[in-house]
């Protein structure tokens, strides 16, 4: 039994697979949801092949996802990658549970990102990937858009 603020989060638990395009070029992957520390986190695990194109050799981008419950309320996410990127997020759900957003916090002359799944039918989500350069910290455009179905 989960506790009440993971309600919004069960179409995520599961084993994921997917593709998409973007910036990084098109690619497959799978991504895995799943609670551990007796429902205290969400895990998120990803990986990702992007095969070589003219200008780019193949390679693979893995990231991990620690969501948690916010001592002071709501949500909040923390990521890392295998470029070394990591991402502080607030994480906002949608009361009918089939929108979920991390939004990066602001730092000034940085970046910021938004990542949103979204939820569609037959065991299916869309996964987008959002930037806003530093001085537009609200100038999201697509980074990254995929769709996955659950194993």
């Amino acid at each position: 039994m989960t506790t009440p603020y993971w309600d919004a989060w069960q179409f995520l638990v599961g084993e994921w697979v997917g593709e998409g395009g973007g910036a990084p070029g098109l690619g497959v992957g799978s991504l895995v949801f799943h609670f551990d520390l007796q429902q205290q986190v969400l895990l998120r695990k990803n990986h990702v092949e992007f095969p070589s194109v003219p200008d780019q050799a193949a390679f693979a981008h893995d990231d991990l996802t620690v969501i948690y419950p916010d001592p002071i309320g709501g949500m909040r996410a923390i990521y890392f990658d295998n470029e070394g990127h990591i991402i502080h997020y607030t994480v906002g759900t949608t009361e009918s549970g089939n929108l979920i957003t991390f939004v990066s916090e602001p730092i000034p002359s940085a970046p910021r990102f938004r990542t949103t799944y979204i939820k569609g039918n037959s065991g299916a989500m869309t996964i987008r990937f959002e930037i806003a350069p530093p001085g537009n910290l609200d100038g999201f455009t697509v980074y990254t858009e995929g769709t996955a179905t659950k194993r």
